[in-house]
């Protein structure tokens, strides 16, 4: 800690975690340990590489007041990773009463005879990472640890290759009683069909029979034909399955209804 009669600050030296193209910061406190009103005012040998936050203020007597700095990426490493940039915080005190828009640069100029007193912090680079110390034991419990974790892995592809064997039976009659569903819906759609046919053949014979002197219209004939179309159809989609279905054949004035089957 560096001390004065108006100010503490803390730390002495603004160490920044160094890492190439990427942006890191510190911070420091000051502490008014006066009974008057205290201006500050932060310099720096490179302002461009630093950004300070807030670069001026006034410090109530007794209180703190933190202030950041912010260092841009570095594009490259310094030799031997020193760096000869440095800060200047000057404070001198000030009227009560003082704000923000009352500090001016003439308050911290020693030419008009004014108290002002001056701190130099140096810059300091630290690993982003610093590694730490393993201990002995630590590194027989890792060890330790690394094999059991091994074996544990082994153990579980173990599992998994018995349960991925117990599993494919499964799959594969789960396969096979979705298609004997399928086909069993397909079977049941085909008799209904037959059935509908059926009913309808039916509706048509008693409709010729009441036709005078036993005639039949054109339209009868290309209905009977396209109905044979159907069944057709249909039996060509059932192979699988021997399914009963009457086809209808009109000769003479009269309807015949032939009994058929497809393997």
């Amino acid at each position: 800690m560096t001390t004065g009669d108006l100010l503490n600050i803390q730390p002495t030296e603004l160490k920044f975690p160094f890492e190439l193209k990427k942006q890191s910061s510190c911070s420091m406190q000051l502490t008014n340990k006066s009974d008057k009103y205290v201006a500050f005012k932060v310099k720096t040998t490179n302002p461009k590489k630093y950004y300070v936050r807030p670069n001026t203020g006034i410090i109530l007597p007794q209180t703190s007041c933190n202030v950041t700095v912010t260092m841009q990426a570095p594009k490259e490493a310094p030799h031997d990773m020193q760096c000869k940039d440095k800060f200047l915080l000057q404070s001198v005190a000030a009227p009560d009463g003082t704000t923000m828009k009352d500090i001016t640069p003439d308050m911290f100029n020693k030419e008009n005879g004014k108290d002002v007193e001056e701190f130099k912090l140096r810059v300091v680079y630290i690993p982003a990472n610093p590694p730490s110390p393993v201990p002995e034991e630590y590194e027989e419990e890792s060890s330790l640890s690394a094999s059991v974790l091994e074996n544990g892995n082994q153990d579980a592809l173990l599992f998994e290759a018995v349960s991925r064997s117990l599993e494919e039976p499964k799959e594969k009659s789960s396969e096979a009683w979705s298609t004997i569903s399928k086909l069993t819906e397909e079977k049941a759609s085909v008799l209904q069909q037959n059935q509908q046919l059926r009913q309808e053949v039916e509706l048509m014979r008693r409709q010729v029979s009441k036709t005078p002197d036993g005639g039949f219209s054109l339209f009868l004939v290309v209905l009977v034909g396209l109905f044979g179309i159907l069944v057709g159809y249909v039996v060509k989609r059932t192979e699988n399955y021997q399914i009963t279905v009457n086809v209808v054949s009109i000769m003479n004035g009269m309807i015949y209804v032939i009994r058929t089957e497809s393997i």
